[in-house]
């Protein structure tokens, strides 16, 4: 192995996984330099909002903390185990959620910007990178996410040959929260499950009766929607569909996704079950913003305001920022990238986050961690393998470099308990007492979710 200090690791793209990368490269004490093209003048996303690294532009929500029956809940407690600066800074500042981990989005941003900021081996570079890196950049982590310039995107596809897949991603408005009705509308979480924070009650929970709904249904699907013209073919990913292409599916589809209405009880007639519910999660730390969960959109402004206010509730709703959609990119990976995340065709280049298909805001991160940590073992001119398929951090990677059915068409996916190698449903706990058949499944979760931590740590400590 070098004595010498070693060259530094490029990082293209300051989202969740490129400020991830940087802060374990740097973690691994190996210099990174980060490039971010916001925060250039005339230089902006169709999404984002501030120059702000880590900036969340869709939900505010890391979904579950529940590390022992939650699949991304055990992402969440793997990446903690590896020094996550995204857990640690939405840990630091997160908002009632019930049973989710959500996080004030500007409070989370700043403390993210600011540790990579005052790292001495980070630095950060405000400038659009248009094409390939320099030639003279021979450790390159892209993590430019689903919104990658066109004239980078170009040059990936050139060298590649391959056509990427693109869908559009739908952006849930934001309410004021001293707008909302509370003489119509309860704080009450699903099942009251605490979340990571403690609060019961962490959801604002708007009901409708069956007219209200049908009413509401009609309002949706006859709304003006955005075209796309040559991209309005290009496919959803199904954890953000925009709320009228699900309604689209049938006029009950709502009823058994974001407005469902079981496990809540309307307190000022509890004997009434309402006939769906439309929920708000808190967005940030003040408590004064809150997002209509579920309810990205591809409805014009216009439209928007009028046809949300129909929702008992929300008669009077002012919106802090109305919904939208946003395209996204994402490589089609098994053909493209090998076991260590970089690119077949130029070796030099790794890529994090969702472009790797990949989908969601942890796991994005999550697997620009692990770039991070083999950008900088290569740096230390020393071999770290991918964690092992039993976690979820190496079951991403098994599912990005050819997990998916062969000949099937590749597409993005989350983390759950399908992409890790199976276990058998333990039939007795620990203490040797019968597990009664229907919580077998959980139990078995538990299970997996303990061999993964053990396995992660036992990875961690070995590279």
């Amino acid at each position: 192995m070098s004595t010498s200090s070693p060259s530094p690791v490029h990082v293209i793209g300051g989202g969740l996984a490129g400020s991830e990368a940087a802060w374990q490269i740097a973690g691994a004490g190996v210099p990174v330099i980060l490039h971010e093209m916001r925060g250039v003048p005339g230089v902006k996303t169709d999404a984002h909002h501030t120059d702000g690294l880590a900036e969340l532009v869709c939900s505010n929500s890391f979904r579950s903390d529940d590390w022992e029956y939650n699949a991304v809940g055990l992402l969440h407690a793997e990446m903690r185990a590896l020094d996550s600066v995204i857990m640690t800074c939405g840990d630091a500042n997160q908002v009632p959620a019930g049973g989710a981990l959500a996080v004030d989005r500007e409070g989370f941003s700043q403390a993210v910007t600011a540790k990579l900021e005052a790292h001495p081996l980070v630095t950060i570079v405000r400038e659009e990178i248009a094409g390939l890196p320099p030639a003279d950049w021979d450790n390159v982590i892209v993590a430019t996410g689903p919104l990658t310039s066109p004239a980078l995107a170009d040059a990936i596809l050139k060298t590649t040959g391959e056509e990427s897949l693109s869908f559009f991603d739908a952006i849930a408005p934001i309410v004021h929260a001293d707008s909302i009705d509370f003489d119509i509308a309860w704080r009450q979480s699903r099942y009251d499950k605490e979340g990571p924070g403690g609060d019961a009650a962490a959801y604002v929970n708007c009901p409708m009766n069956r007219d209200q709904y049908e009413a509401f249904i009609d309002a949706l699907l006859a709304g003006p929607k955005a075209e796309f013209k040559e991209w309005e073919n290009v496919p959803y990913f199904d954890g953000c569909l925009p709320i009228e292409v699900m309604a689209e599916r049938g006029r009950e589809t709502l009823r058994h996704g974001p407005m469902k209405p079981v496990g809540l009880t309307n307190p000022r007639d509890p004997q009434v079950k309402a006939h769906a519910i439309v929920q708000l999660r808190q967005d940030n730390a003040l408590g004064t913003l809150f997002n209509m969960v579920g309810f990205q959109t591809k409805l014009k402004h216009g439209a928007q305001a009028e046809v949300f206010r129909m929702i008992p509730g929300l008669q009077n709703a002012q919106f802090a920022r109305l919904g939208g959609l946003h395209r996204n990119t994402f490589l089609n990976s098994p053909k493209l990238l090998d076991r260590q995340l970089r690119l077949k065709a130029m070796p030099k280049l790794r890529f994090a986050g969702q472009v790797t298909g990949v989908e969601g805001y942890v796991e994005s991160a999550a697997m620009g961690l692990l770039t991070g940590r083999l950008a900088a073992a290569q740096a230390l001119g020393r071999e770290l393998a991918p964690p092992p398929p039993e976690t979820a951090m190496g079951a991403l990677v098994e599912h990005i470099t050819g997990g998916h059915l062969e000949g099937s068409k590749f597409q993005p996916m989350n983390i759950n308990y399908g992409l890790l190698p199976p276990l058998e449903a333990p039939k007795v706990d620990a203490e040797g007492k019968r597990i009664n058949p229907k919580d077998r499944g959980r139990a078995k979760k538990r299970l997996m979710s303990e061999r993964a931590i053990a396995a992660l740590k036992a990875w961690r400590d070995a590279g």
